[in-house]
């Protein structure tokens, strides 16, 4: 019983450890803002942890049944969870409610695991020896969910098949204790039905989890769905309606292909445009094709690097004809280079130096995307440039978003270079800006533009610089990697657009 019970801890403890951190990730893409949502989730979580272990002590006559019930509750509610916090969303103004509703009641369960396991066993060891098996395996079971989870799980299950699984190990285990533990007949008989009848549940939940999947997406997204994955870096949908491809990441909007060009152009042609002779050209992010595209419009290009961290990402705007037939197969010209790669490893590690430099990054919703923000990742860029080199970057919004729009312009200033504001109004986003940097003197645009443009042309060029009111400079904090500033606005001010 007690080498059981042992192995038990193991087991459950990265069951409990998985359906927190399932919790955690299904808020951060569904509701942005990573770092409130996982700090929110850890939090409830604990704390109904600690409700469990005082609830635990209620809990006084046959244990080991009241154990194992636990554990059955708990492989249902756990497996089922990610099933159930996708399909609420589209169905509830308040996702709050059901959220924190099955992290609170997670987080109980958990929380009785341990003192139970102690008071069942106190009885077959002494205590010092209880206290310290229990624990160590229970912070190693720990340990290989947090391994496990985006290393294998997340990406090759995706959340909801998952949830079920480790349901099916949560319930597997509680079926396995009802042979191996000291029970009654009476007992043993009602918990081997129940967990057959989880076990069901569970089995069910699982083989048909891409279905629940299918249409839990259909809820979020009113377009049909045309490519779903999940990498093991971020979920990437495409949606169609009639003649419309648009593209999500984590949930959030990237493009619509009726009028990204409003962005792209912008993006590119500015920084292209301030350079006396570009030849070299580095992209980071856009992993897309689409700022590629706009770049190769100009003959004088030699070679473009793109640099973007996600290969399924480049894979599928190189194969899928539908994608391709968006970024005219830019990512196949021979020009181009692409390497899937950490963007801010790479700089440290390239020698190359680039004429202009194009940055597509997502928005600064959480830290890990920050840093890409940050002075030291400037700074660190200005080692790939010369005298004449431009960068360009994408900036969020300088109307919804003012102060982060101007905290990157802040925080390239900080870092050295010369800058210049832009902004466009692209209707998927509304008015979206960029932040136009160079190490030397930033002067005017050549009147070379490339031909066959559906936006930019010298009027154009002019007025995306000049800014309204609204939009006006601010004053904000750079962004360093000590502080994150850009991501504490960036929260502030979306939270406010949102409520």
């Amino acid at each position: 019983m007690q080498r059981a019970l042992l192995i038990s801890v193991l087991i459950l403890s990265s069951c409990g450890l998985v359906y927190e951190l399932l919790a955690g990730t299904v808020a951060s893409y569904l509701l942005g803002e990573t770092v409130t949502q996982f700090s929110l989730v850890i939090g409830v979580y604990l704390f109904s942890m600690g409700i469990g272990s005082w609830l635990s002590r209620y809990l006084i006559e046959d244990l080991i049944p009241k154990f194992l019930d636990v554990e059955l509750a708990l492989g249902l509610l756990g497996g089922f969870s990610a099933a159930i916090l996708f399909l609420s969303f589209g169905q509830t103004r308040i996702f709050q409610i059901p959220l924190f509703s099955i992290v609170v009641a997670v987080g109980t369960l958990v929380g009785m695991e341990i003192p139970l396991l102690l008071r069942i066993l106190k009885n077959k060891l002494g205590f010092r020896d209880m206290v310290s098996k229990v624990l160590s395996l229970d912070y190693a079971g720990a340990l290989l969910a947090s391994l496990a989870f985006p290393i294998f799980f997340a990406p090759k299950l995706g959340m909801v098949r998952t949830s079920f699984f480790f349901g099916l190990l949560n319930a597997g285990t509680a079926l396995w204790g009802t042979f191996v533990l000291p029970l009654s007949e009476k007992h043993k008989n009602l918990l081997r039905a129940k967990s057959a009848l989880v076990l069901t549940l569970l089995g069910l939940g699982f083989a048909f989890s891409e279905m629940i999947t299918y249409y839990s997406e259909e809820n979020l997204f009113s377009d049909e769905i045309i490519y779903s994955k999940q990498t093991n870096f971020q979920k990437i949908i495409v949606t169609r309606y009639k003649n419309e491809l648009r593209l999500f990441l984590n949930g959030h909007l990237q493009f619509s292909s009726r009028d990204e060009y409003r962005y792209h152009e912008t993006l590119a042609h500015p920084a292209l445009l301030s350079h006396p002779n570009p030849k070299r050209v580095l992209v980071l992010g856009g992993g897309d094709g689409l700022a590629v595209r706009e770049i190769l419009k100009h003959p004088g290009i030699e070679s473009i690097t793109l640099v973007d961290l996600d290969p399924e990402m480049t894979r599928i705007f190189s194969e899928q004809p539908v994608l391709i037939e968006i970024n005219e197969s830019s990512l196949k010209n021979p020009k181009v280079q692409v390497q899937n790669a950490d963007a801010f490893l790479w700089l440290e590690e390239s020698s190359s130096v680039f004429d202009v430099v194009l940055i597509d990054f997502p928005d600064p919703s959480n830290f890990s995307i920050g840093k890409l923000y940050s002075t030291a990742f400037y700074r660190s860029l200005k080692r790939r440039l010369n005298e004449f080199s431009v960068v360009e970057i994408q900036s969020t919004s300088p109307l919804f978003a003012r102060m982060s729009f101007w905290c990157v312009e802040a925080t390239l200033k900080e870092s050295g270079f010369n800058t210049r504001a832009l902004h466009v109004y692209v209707p998927s986003f509304g008015e979206w800006g960029f932040i136009l940097g160079s190490v030397g003197k930033l002067g005017g645009y050549r009147k070379d533009l490339p031909t066959g443009l559906k936006f930019l042309n010298e009027t154009e060029l002019r007025s995306i610089s000049e800014f309204p009111q609204d939009m006006s400079k601010v004053p904000t904090e750079p962004n360093r990697l000590d502080n994150q500033s850009l991501v504490r606005y960036y929260d502030q001010e979306w939270n406010r657009i949102l409520d």
